[in-house]
């Protein structure tokens, strides 16, 4: 779903689980357990909204690595603000993302070459 998908967005943002996903993950990273219980729902319903959230680009995830070897991964937002404009075509909608610091620069770099 692109950025200039509005009704697509609006449609995601109808969506409860989706909504309590960005809350939860805005500002820190969550694991899918933890989400689920936020939202009280199974795993399989959150995996589907955080698909159709990164679909969006509204949320990323993050590979957390374990000590025992149960690598798993955790979701942030990767929106500070979703502005909602109606006009005679529809929606439309403009995302505010935070400015990348330094080290989510080299990470994104360091990812790149894997």
């Amino acid at each position: 779903m692109a950025e200039d998908d509005g009704d697509g967005i609006v449609d995601l943002l109808g969506d409860d689980y989706a909504r309590t996903i960005l809350r939860e993950t805005y500002g820190d990273t969550k694991s899918v357990e933890t989400l689920s219980e936020a939202c009280d729902a199974d795993s399989s319903t959150v995996y589907r909204r955080i698909q159709r959230l990164r679909d969006a680009d509204l949320i990323e995830d993050e590979q957390q690595l374990d000590p025992g070897g149960h690598h798993y991964k955790t979701y942030r937002a990767s929106v500070e603000a979703v502005h909602l404009e109606l006009s005679e075509n529809g929606f439309e909608i403009s995302i505010d993302r935070p400015e990348p610091d330094a080290a989510d620069r080299f990470t994104r770099l360091y990812e790149g070459f894997k």
